[in-house]
């Protein structure tokens, strides 16, 4: 008998990415709190960053980004962008992952925004 190992609503279930784009969200809702104006951002993740920079968000430097933004135009929102392989590679466990998530999405909202991480969450840095 053929058959899933666990029933979807078991975490089990739930890809690497899936679980990943969970802690980016975790991470969103705890900011919106502070800062409504996040709901007019959207928040993407990406396996990779591009080297062509095609999306808006590139890097060229010898060192691979863990997030960016693109900024709003022509009627689009303004997107933040977490690179999930990257901050994967560079974490160990769950907790470890989920802060290193929330550092980098503080960060890109901060760029965003035009304001230093701790003004965006005054616990950044503390994890």
């Amino acid at each position: 008998m053929r058959g899933p190992i666990a029933p979807p609503q078991v975490p089990l279930a739930a890809s690497r990415a899936e679980t990943f784009a969970d802690l980016v969200q975790d991470s969103v809702e705890r900011l919106e709190r502070r800062w409504p104006q996040l709901a007019d951002i959207d928040f993407l993740v990406l396996d990779v960053p591009r080297l062509d920079g095609a999306a808006g968000v590139g890097w060229s430097d010898e060192t691979v980004p863990l997030g960016g933004t693109v900024a709003a135009r022509e009627g689009r929102p303004a997107r933040v962008v977490i690179y999930r392989r990257p901050v994967e590679i560079r974490t160990k466990g769950r907790d470890e992952r989920a802060a290193l998530v929330h550092e980098v999405v503080v960060e890109q909202v901060a760029d965003l925004l035009g304001l230093t991480p701790e003004t965006v969450d005054p616990r950044y840095g503390e994890d």
